[in-house]
């Protein structure tokens, strides 16, 4: 008797149930939802809109209305004035040295313009700590005007960084880590346990947390810039106040966001603090030479709220203080009071199931989806 031999035939792949398993397409269907392809696509827009930015910012930084004052002999002062004033200075008369360096001091004026009345030589008087790209604009634009006269001028830089700030940027990198650090736990809390909270209890209490972290994170900065790098030394107690407000108008508003919107609110949050205020907030340009766009937007996001009350409070004696806390002050409140009303509205839309630790069962499900 013989036997025949015939082809092994192929195993087929089954899964545990016997069943077989699903195709290519139907795994690459369950791999990426329709949800996750939009939330992708949101990552490439603000990734875009990053690079937009930055290069729109900085590319070609030209000088807009620095603020000039000058200290001419009253035969010279209006003509003088009048040469000087339009773009890119805004120049105007004081009547002597020490006026030109009170307005220097309370941030009214980047630069002071002293004309010599017995010789051809004029002194420029800048603070570079307020922003040393401006101050070398308005040294070479002066340089300009005078040699268009027969004149020279001579800078003098009454008010430089600290010798630990290098190019007195280290406010604007302590501002933007008191940001990062604010929306960063915020968003982690929210991918955690659920963009939106299951009532306005929960809010509170995610909002009374990152109130703790607004005053420990503002401690840390406020350490590391002063005692331990000696970058920003002399005023310990003031940047820790200012740090625990800026982290906190970073964090209400990013809880507000994501209540609102979901897990797009930290979408949101990155491009107004990241991708629209870093530019914008006069740390590598000052806003006298920024595209329109950015200049006007600067002062009314927490990043450059955080730059200036920083700078102002080391370099300028707290002069010029109390617009940027008030930005600070207002994203906190309005972040905290929109959290808490948009977290009730939620609430009353309808009962969602509840999980042990107060958190809305359908938001973190769709989350870890």
């Amino acid at each position: 008797m013989s036997t025949e031999l015939s082809e092994p035939s192929e195993p087929s792949i089954s899964t545990d149930s016997g069943t077989p398993a699903p195709g290519f397409a139907a795994e690459l269907r369950d791999a990426l939802s329709a949800r996750g392809v939009l939330l992708v696509v949101g990552g490439l827009v603000l990734q875009l809109a990053f690079i937009l930015s930055y290069i729109g910012a900085f590319h070609a930084p030209t000088p807009h209305r620095i603020p000039l004052a000058v200290v001419a002999p009253e035969q010279v002062s209006a003509g003088t004035v009048d040469r000087l004033d339009g773009d890119p200075l805004a120049a105007r008369a004081v009547k002597d040295e020490a006026a030109g360096r009170a307005l220097i001091h309370d941030r009214t004026v980047d630069a002071v313009l002293l004309v010599n009345p017995q010789g051809t030589e004029d002194t420029l008087l800048v603070a570079s700590a307020g922003g040393p790209a401006v101050s070398s604009a308005a040294t070479q634009i002066i340089e300009k005007a005078d040699a268009a006269q027969n004149r020279t001028v001579t800078t003098d830089d009454i008010l430089p960084p600290a010798a630990g700030d290098g190019r007195g940027l280290s406010s604007f990198y302590l501002a933007i880590g008191w940001i990062v650090g604010g929306y960063l736990a915020a968003a982690i809390l929210g991918v955690a346990s659920g963009s939106r909270p299951a009532n306005p209890h929960r809010t509170v209490v995610r909002l009374g947390v990152l109130a703790v972290y607004a005053v420990v994170s503002g401690l840390g900065g406020a350490l590391i810039a002063g005692p331990v790098l000696g970058a920003l030394d002399g005023h310990f107690a003031q940047l820790w106040a200012i740090g625990a407000l800026t982290v906190l108008a970073a964090a209400a508003t990013t809880v507000a966001l994501q209540i609102l919107l979901g897990v797009v609110g930290i979408g949101v949050t990155i491009l107004v603090f990241v991708v629209l205020g870093n530019p914008s907030a006069g740390g590598a340009f000052p806003s006298s030479l920024l595209p329109p766009f950015w200049r006007a937007i600067g002062d009314y996001i927490p990043t450059g709220a955080g730059t200036t009350a920083v700078r102002n409070t080391v370099y300028f004696g707290g002069n010029a203080l109390a617009g940027p806390l008030w930005v600070l002050a207002a994203y906190a409140v309005a972040g905290t009071a929109v959290a808490v009303l948009a977290s009730a509205r939620h609430r009353r839309g309808g009962t969602a199931p509840v999980a042990e630790d107060g958190t809305d069962v359908r938001e973190r499900q769709s989350v870890e989806r």
